[in-house]
């Protein structure tokens, strides 16, 4: 079951908040939540988001792993390298993340299908050059603390230095978004014309 079936989605509108940063490319969706927690329900994924990368064998935190710094409690927004969730489809890749707090999803690029995944999550991913992912990691790395702004009408971030920079989106996801809607809540929103079509298909082929 999908997380836009069981989870009422948040507008989206404009946050400010700390960051996690994941410094290295081609992260893919089987090192966000490996494959083996895939049949646990949601709930129990939550505390397995990154496991492989962030526990050792033994179940202990692997020093130095991002999500292990106590900087990242509370961080809602992630900044990747290149290629950020490719790999094999699963909703779970957002979902797991969504759960553990996390809104925005920044990188120069996306897997495609993970991208097409957090709009129907109430998740922003944002598309900004290498260059200014370069910038941000590495000020990260030096004020894992800092403080990011996007702003979604705007559709801008704002760094923790202060720059602004101006991303797109579809203006479709991009309203989705602002209202809290996916396809599911969309659609619904037509039940009325729809019971009203049905009514009328039937009666002109009651063999249906």
């Amino acid at each position: 079951m999908s997380g836009s079936e069981t989870t009422k989605l948040i507008p989206f509108d404009r946050l400010t908040a700390t960051a996690v940063a994941i410094d290295r490319p081609n992260v893919d969706t089987d090192q966000i939540i490996p494959a083996r927690y895939l049949a646990l329900p949601r709930e129990e994924q939550v505390s397995h988001l990154f496991h492989d990368l962030r526990y050792r064998d033994d179940g202990a935190p692997r020093e130095g792993f991002p999500l292990n710094e106590p900087t990242a409690a509370g961080a809602q927004i992630l900044i990747a390298e290149r290629n950020f969730a490719c790999g094999s489809s699963r909703e779970h890749a957002v979902t797991v993340l969504v759960d553990n707090g996390f809104r925005v999803f920044i990188a120069p690029s996306f897997g495609d299908i993970f991208n097409n995944n957090c709009f129907q999550n109430g998740a922003l991913p944002i598309r900004l050059p290498e260059e200014r992912i370069r910038e941000m990691l590495d000020h990260l790395a030096r004020r894992p603390d800092a403080r990011i702004t996007v702003d979604l009408d705007a559709q801008t971030v704002t760094g923790p230095d202060n720059w602004t920079q101006s991303f797109e989106i579809d203006s479709f996801r991009k309203q989705c978004l602002l209202t809290g809607s996916d396809d599911i809540s969309l659609t619904l929103r037509h039940e009325p014309d729809i019971a009203a079509y049905e009514r009328r298909a039937e009666a002109h082929a009651d063999w249906l």
